[in-house]
């Protein structure tokens, strides 16, 4: 039986049964067929607006509207929905990328194996100690892992003892309180393992879903096979990971494809395991090293971009979202309101390029950096913006999270922990790392900003907790 005539299947463990092209190919025929149906979007839009979420079929059908009536309504829940559910709050965090060799032949990363010209490395645990001290000295507490696919240069051994290197480290009042990692597609085992080791969320993007595309692109190396890849989340999941992070890199694929599969995958792993994806990341194709982004056509304008981020905000409202430095600060700022809840900042995609960012940003980066501002500058601009940065990692290590996560934010209850522990790990960063400006914004930002916590105990004790901050004491949360 081929793929075609296997029926659409949102339980099924194969990848090609609950990622179904027919139904991909429908959906997105019913979206054309139906997006000036202006009762039909707009009941879409009603269910939306009580945060129960939406099909991937009617996320189509409002991708694919175009009424300006209509998409305005649109933008205007989806930063209601962003305001209710998140707040001000905006998480951050920096990746850390540990090596660049790879074995993979992926046409629109510049780590594929036929690459010549870029500088390959690896680092040492020492060097990884660097690193993560220059970026404690910035500020971050939460990192994202990144490494290349190589069985002998990158195995897991070589990522779990880099793991163990990082927790380890402790520089003045410096601390890495969580890890997520985003490593290829491994075994159910290799998951416990990372399990063990600490992680917060294993991240791995599809890149596009649509299987004859994706094998295109991805000509040799492991990663050539759809079918591991794509049910790497089950995996994860079966290893005792609840929280994973997915995402596609729009412009490899026609969008309104990789859009419907996302949601779908989504779905997937909601109905299979009861939980969906803790995050979605919305990258987009960009220039790197011998990479160029003409031979890829079909990239996506930022109104259509902007789009995107809106009605994944309305399909799966409680799965927060993350936007990195490809975006500019433009971009940035743009869909900050529309449902994204992470960003990065100051961040390096070379290897080594947090302490020795001259030599070696420029001929070992896996993708331009769009915004280079410095995390301070970020901060800064966010508290301008009236959003509250956040550099809290309560969750993982207070264990909500996969069901227990959702199932507290579903109640509404989770405010009661993110907003005091994003005021008090700001006030952390605002005393150990900012700049003298900074530091006066986000003081004057706490002040308005812990009136607002709902509940009388919880603000108490939040605000014992900013003045012990303030004497110097660390890591306080709820």
């Amino acid at each position: 039986m081929n793929s075609e005539s296997r029926p659409y299947d949102a339980k099924s463990p194969r990848a090609v049964e609950f990622i179904h092209h027919g139904e991909i190919q429908d959906t997105l025929e019913y979206a054309r067929t139906h997006k000036d149906d202006e009762a039909l979007i707009g009941s879409v839009i009603d269910k939306a607006a009580a945060c129960n979420g939406l099909s991937h079929r009617e996320a189509a059908l409002l991708l694919e509207c175009d009424r300006p009536d209509l998409l305005d309504r649109i933008f205007r829940l989806a930063k209601a929905l962003k305001q209710r559910l998140y707040g001000n709050r905006i998480v951050m965090f920096a990746p850390l990328y540990l090596s660049n060799y790879c074995v993979n032949g992926c046409t629109y990363c510049p780590y594929h194996a036929k690459n010549r010209s870029i500088a390959r490395k690896k680092l040492s645990q020492e060097e990884i100690r660097r690193e993560v001290i220059a970026l404690q000295d910035m500020g971050h507490k939460r990192l994202a892992l990144e490494a290349g696919e190589h069985p002998t240069l990158n195995p897991l051994e070589y990522i779990l003892e880099s793991i163990r290197t990082i927790y380890g480290i402790r520089h003045k009042n410096g601390a890495i309180r969580r890890v997520n990692v985003n490593i290829a597609a491994t075994t159910v085992d290799n998951y416990r393992r990372l399990k063990e080791a600490g992680i917060g969320t294993y991240i791995l993007f599809q890149e596009t879903y649509h299987k004859e595309h994706y094998e295109h692109l991805h000509p040799t190396g492991p990663k050539s096979n759809y079918a591991w890849h794509t049910e790497a989340m089950d995996r994860a999941m079966q290893g005792g990971i609840d929280d994973v992070g997915m995402g596609v890199l729009f412009g490899l694929n026609t969008y309104r494809y990789d859009f419907v599969g996302l949601l779908m995958h989504a779905e997937h792993l909601e109905a299979t395991f009861g939980v969906g994806p803790h995050t979605i990341s919305v990258p987009r194709i960009c220039p790197a090293d011998d990479i160029d982004t003409a031979d890829f056509p079909n990239s996506i304008s930022d109104d259509i971009f902007a789009r995107i981020v809106a009605v994944i905000r309305l399909a799966v409202p409680y799965t927060g979202m993350i936007i990195s430095t490809r975006e500019s600060e433009a971009v940035r700022r743009r869909v900050l309101e529309l449902g994204i809840s992470q960003i990065s900042g100051g961040s390096r995609t070379s290897v080594g390029g947090y302490a020795e960012e001259e030599a070696v940003e420029e001929n070992s980066a896996q993708f331009d950096v769009s915004d280079r501002r410095t995390l301070d500058e970020v901060v800064g601009w966010l508290l301008d913006l009236g959003h509250i940065p956040s550099f809290c990692t309560a969750c993982y290590r207070e264990g909500r999270t996969g069901d227990r996560f959702m199932s507290l934010v579903k109640r509404g209850q989770i405010a009661n922990c993110c907003q005091p522990n994003a005021l008090m790990t700001l006030k952390e960063y605002l005393m150990d790392y900012a700049s003298p400006d900074t530091r006066a914004k986000g003081l004057r930002l706490i002040r308005k900003e812990i009136a607002r916590i709902p509940n009388p105990k919880v603000q108490a004790i939040a605000l014992r907790n900013l003045q012990e901050i303030a004497a110097g004491k660390r890591d306080f949360r709820f």
